[in-house]
């Protein structure tokens, strides 16, 4: 493996304006969340004032206790007893429990937390910096994460879905006796099958197999993870609970932030409800009000003001943030400095900047999360033979293929000078004409756009003719685009870490782990 170049995000064409201006501090009222020593330096201070004794003794007590039924390292009991210091703090990342990971980015944006903790605890070293995995165990949507993919096959695995998704039981293991076929005969495939059939051992949730699995690959780095489902850590956003389905809170007060950044960038990642909860029953409902009732959508449960309250105060494990309601729930909990996440993320925590400062809740850093993108050798070769450098894949790919298709091509070369004569004399006859007559000056605009017109179609006959006289030559930059982009979509939204780890083991996490720059959001390419 080596490192061959990194591609800044603000140079990625793909890559949202809002994350672009966000890094570039082009949004005003937002520049205290990027992340930099001067503004994590602020964020111990906000975060020690907000974080009582109190909170962190029921952290402290939850993260023991959900950490008793593994085996820790030494670096996470260390950070485990550190947290009840009144100087330790957390930087988190979280993600769905996606079945054995998911897409292969999972991995990074752990890895990146950890590495961000250690910097932060090179630079303030008189406080103490954990890192921390927040598993969104009381997402509903099953379909969404019941998958993985590798280079060549497709794994899913069913169960009855509908409710919080840590909860569910594993009931159909197929998929991991198809895994063992794909992988029994790489270098470390007999590492990820016993890895496989540790986590998803038919009779475990969701949640036990995602924290298995993120312990065996990350303990050694000293992470925590955290799972939010607990009735001692909802105690804690009972008020604000109570605000949200009382006075809409949320929707309340991010309707300025959420209308400036729609008239700027479009519509929004995430839009808030008026109430942005869920009710926990055999699966997980929203909640709407009518005026006069609580519903539950889709069940035969509704309340009155006065039942609802009392169900939070008895019961505030029945009610479950949405995404939204989340970073709330996980910065009330939890002494931290900074989330790293992945754009959209990014973009709808944004949203929230005016919710935070109604709840007098210190905001985070925030850290869009970096990219890697490996590619094999030979994939290297072939895109050096045809003229191309890897960053050309990461622009609009149709115009990259026509400069390549027409490179030095006699005849665009003579469209291209027509056309530049012709605008010339256009613009000649135009500063004669309106000062002759407009009506006139309008015939000749309309003149000269009409010809230009012709040019342009001149321009995509030629494209399309050389794509069919140079057919393999266009197959063969559509496969290396494939390669580089399966699915037609970012490597790293596809693939599993399992295509990686077959081969490197380890090695490959800590050589993902060493290439990060924390201070950067980029795309690192690697060559393997």
């Amino acid at each position: 493996m080596k490192k061959i170049s990194s591609i800044p995000f603000l140079e990625i064409e793909s890559i949202p304006l809002l994350i672009k201006d966000f890094l570039t501090q082009k949004i005003p009222g937002f520049e205290q969340q990027l992340f930099n020593l001067e503004n994590s330096e602020q964020q111990f201070a906000l975060k020690k004032a907000s974080f009582d004794q109190e909170k962190r003794a029921v952290l402290c007590h939850v993260l023991n206790e959900q950490h008793s039924a593994i085996e820790v390292s030494e670096k996470q009991k260390d950070n485990l007893d550190a947290l009840q210091n009144g100087n330790t703090f957390t930087v988190t990342t979280g993600h769905q429990l996606n079945l054995f990971s998911g897409p292969v980015f999972f991995i990074y944006k752990i890895l990146q937390t950890i590495k961000l903790a250690e910097f932060l605890n090179e630079k303030f070293p008189e406080s103490k910096t954990v890192p921390v995995f927040w598993m969104a165990t009381e997402d509903h949507d099953f379909e969404e994460i019941n998958h993985f993919k590798t280079e060549t096959h497709y794994y899913e695995t069913k169960a009855k879905s509908g409710g919080a998704v840590g909860r569910i039981p594993l009931e159909d293991d197929f998929f991991i006796s198809e895994f063992e076929n794909e992988f029994k005969d790489s270098v470390f495939g007999t590492e990820l099958i016993l890895l496989m059939k540790k986590a998803y051992r038919k009779g475990k949730t969701l949640s036990e197999a995602t924290r298995i699995l993120v312990q065996e690959l990350f303990a050694h780095f000293g992470l925590l993870i955290i799972d939010g489902d607990d009735a001692r850590l909802k105690s804690e956003m009972k008020e604000v609970f109570k605000n949200e389905i009382l006075q809409q809170n949320l929707f309340e007060t991010s309707k300025e932030t959420v209308e400036f950044l729609s008239e700027k960038y479009g519509k929004v990642q995430v839009n808030p409800r008026e109430i942005n909860l869920f009710y926990l029953s055999d699966t997980r409902n929203r909640i709407e009000s009518d005026g006069e009732k609580f519903n539950i959508v889709d069940k035969n449960i509704s309340f009155t003001e006065e039942e609802i309250l009392n169900e939070l105060s008895l019961h505030p494990e029945k009610f479950s943030p949405n995404a939204l309601m989340r970073p709330v729930y996980q910065e009330t909990v939890l002494p931290n400095l900074v989330y790293v996440g992945g754009n959209a993320e990014i973009m709808y925590w944004l949203e929230l900047t005016n919710y935070f400062k109604s709840l007098q809740l210190p905001f985070p850093v925030l850290i869009p999360r970096n990219s890697l993108l490996f590619i094999e050798d030979k994939t290297l070769t072939k895109t050096k033979n045809l003229g191309l450098k890897i960053n050309d894949f990461f622009r609009n790919f149709a115009s990259v293929t026509k400069g390549v298709l027409l490179e030095d091509h006699e005849i665009l070369s003579l469209l291209n000078q027509s056309e530049a004569a012709l605008k010339n004399q256009f613009e000649q006859i135009a500063a004669k004409a309106e000062s002759t007559e407009k009506s006139f000056g309008n015939l000749v605009k309309a003149e000269q756009t009409r010809q230009l017109k012709s040019f342009e179609r001149m321009k995509k006959r030629l494209l399309r003719a050389e794509k069919i006289k140079q057919k393999e030559k266009l197959e063969r930059l559509e496969n290396l685009f494939l390669k580089i982009h399966p699915g037609k979509i970012w490597q790293e939204r596809v693939y599993n870490f399992s295509v990686f780890y077959s081969d490197y083991g380890k090695e490959w996490l800590q050589y993902c782990y060493e290439e990060m720059d924390v201070e950067k959001s980029e795309l690192i390419i690697v060559s393997i």
